[in-house]
């Protein structure tokens, strides 16, 4: 076992005695040393129910025979990061949680690791630790959260507090209904009730095969939740004294079936940067034009928030992950879990409930994925758009561009009425390097929604967008302003040319307009000299890369 290291040989005197001071004994010398990273916190609401299933974990692992280890890991709300210079440490924590979790797991010699999660960059970088250590692991994500409920109607987070944001401003909504939405919008713990970032990332994780069969759509008010924390304790046992390490589940077919999944359910353009970062530290090439290959030959099949009308507790009740891939069966690789049952097993045992939330692949929502991969003389590295929750109308645009360096400006400018029908409105310097750290924009996005303008005006952006995000919304722009490319020398008035069934990106220069002005351009003194980000900033590569650090 790698913790005989530090367990094992009369050198090892102090590091016996070290561990019997927390309460160890000597049998406990013999047994496998499991971690549990726990995310735990009390300002996340997708992770404050963690105390419960860490205790399910531990007790797991000690009915398997092993020893469970407990150690908490930093964890960002994207939601009430969202709109302000918080946002620009979302995505660069994620980086910070992998390089955490390697830390703590080779510092000690750990057999094998629990990974507690539920939110957006948290999940992710725990993958990128789990594919980075290749040590016996196995993931659980905390749940999602109930919708919210008001005079009869289901509420979510996005459509009923972000996109209510400008309905309070053009006073279509009283005080009163403003404070009932922010009182029962979220009624309690777990991850947002939509299809948003941290919801489709539990989901790829149990496709990956790495979370137990089920655990992605258990919502966090039930027990069955708890038993599969209970039951992930056992499992990480076992796959320490059988030596199943992820490397041969993380497989390029086991990622193949993740897009695929990712494209069936039409998940958060998020997706697209974590799983090619997770792929690179498993050792695996993930050109970024695979996602627009698998979406154009797999059918949506799920239509949930923000793109439709359902939420995460529907498809749950529907079969979950199992069900959907019981549809996708056909489209699938049967790869290896930690189960110890395959994808087809898995599928094969799944049961469909609700053939309207899970669609037949002959009957879908959209004929193709929930993401497309744009590009052109804007994103010669390409860009992503969520294509399933943007409507026909908007699928061809052509608009003037009015440009911001910042999505505060964009924000004053949407707040003042200042965005006209028929604009293309640039948001830039927001990408990994320029931001730096490549914010979300569901602040911009969802006053776009909440004024009625989302079938008038497209909105382009080197950052990215939050799962919630619906419209003609493209983002991930690259390269990026930051690093000279094209995004960060349009002009307002500049015709830019959308076709997304095409995968095209355009603005109307001659190449001789454009690269004259991409010669004359100079690069903007950094935002931010100090701290963590200004040391993000020097190494992170574009998003076309999955925002890595170089």
């Amino acid at each position: 076992m790698r913790s005989d290291t530090i367990k094992k040989g009369i050198e090892r005197i102090p590091h016996r005695a070290l561990l019997y001071s927390t309460g160890l004994t000597p049998q406990d010398m013999k047994k496998p040393f499991v971690g549990i990273a726990s995310s735990f916190s009390d300002l996340v609401p997708g992770h404050t129910n963690m105390r419960s299933l860490e205790r399910s974990i531990e007790n797991g692992i000690y009915e398997a025979g092993g020893v469970p280890f407990v150690f908490g890991m930093p964890g960002i709300c994207d939601g009430i990061a969202m709109g302000h210079s918080g946002m620009k440490y979302s995505l660069a924590s994620r980086e910070l949680i992998a390089d955490c979790v390697e830390s703590v797991a080779n510092a000690h010699c750990l057999d094998g690791l629990v990974l507690l999660t539920n939110c957006d960059k948290i999940t992710p970088g725990m993958l990128m630790a789990v594919a980075r250590l290749n040590i016996p692991s196995v993931v659980v994500t905390a749940g999602p959260m109930m919708t919210g409920r008001y005079k009869g109607k289901r509420l979510s987070l996005v459509r009923d507090t972000f996109e209510a944001v400008a309905k309070a401003r053009l006073g279509a909504i009283t005080e009163e209904e403003i404070h009932s939405l922010e009182m029962c919008a979220c009624p309690g713990s777990g991850s947002c009730q939509g299809l948003y970032t941290a919801n489709t990332m539990s989901c790829l994780t149990e496709t990956l095969g790495l979370s137990l069969t089920g655990c992605a759509t258990a919502l966090v008010v039930l027990a069955k939740k708890e038993r599969i924390a209970f039951e992930s304790g056992r499992k990480i046992v076992e796959l320490v004294k059988k030596n199943i390490l992820p490397h041969t589940i993380l497989t390029k077919k086991a990622f193949e079936n993740a897009i695929t999944m990712d494209m069936a359910l039409g998940g958060s353009t998020n997706t697209v940067l974590h799983l090619l970062a997770i792929a690179h530290e498993a050792g695996i090439d993930l050109p970024l034009e695979t996602f627009d290959k698998i979406s154009q030959n797999t059918p949506n099949i799920t239509s949930l928030e923000p793109a439709g009308d359902f939420y995460m507790e529907d498809l749950e009740y529907a079969g979950g992950i199992p069900a959907v891939m019981k549809r996708l069966k056909s489209k699938l690789n049967d790869c290896p879990t930690v189960n110890g049952k395959s994808i087809y097993k898995i599928a094969e045992e799944a049961e469909i409930s609700d053939e309207e939330v899970i669609r037949p692949l002959n009957k879908p929502f959209h004929k193709q994925g929930g993401i497309a991969i744009l590009w052109g003389n804007l994103a010669p590295k390409g860009s992503v758009v969520k294509q399933v929750a943007v409507s026909e109308k908007m699928m061809h645009f052509k608009g003037k561009a009015v440009c911001f360096n910042c999505e505060e400006e964009a924000v004053a400018a949407i707040m003042n009425g200042k965005i006209k029908k028929g604009s293309v409105l640039v948001i830039r310097y927001e990408g990994p390097k320029g931001g730096p750290g490549m914010r979300e924009m569901l602040s911009p996005t969802s006053l776009i929604v909440g004024m009625g303008l989302s079938n008038d005006v497209a909105l382009i952006t080197d950052g990215r967008f939050s799962g919630g995000t619906r419209g003609p919304c493209i983002g991930h722009i690259s390269p990026e302003a930051a690093s000279g490319g094209p995004i960060a020398v349009i002009k307002n008035g500049d015709e830019i040319a959308i076709d997304i069934p095409k995968r095209k990106l355009e603005i109307n220069l001659s190449k001789k307009e454009l690269d004259s002005r991409l010669e004359a351009w100079k690069a903007p003194k950094p935002k931010i000299t100090s701290g963590y980000l200004s040391r993000y900033a020097k190494l992170v590569s574009s998003a076309d890369k999955g925002a890595i650090l170089e």
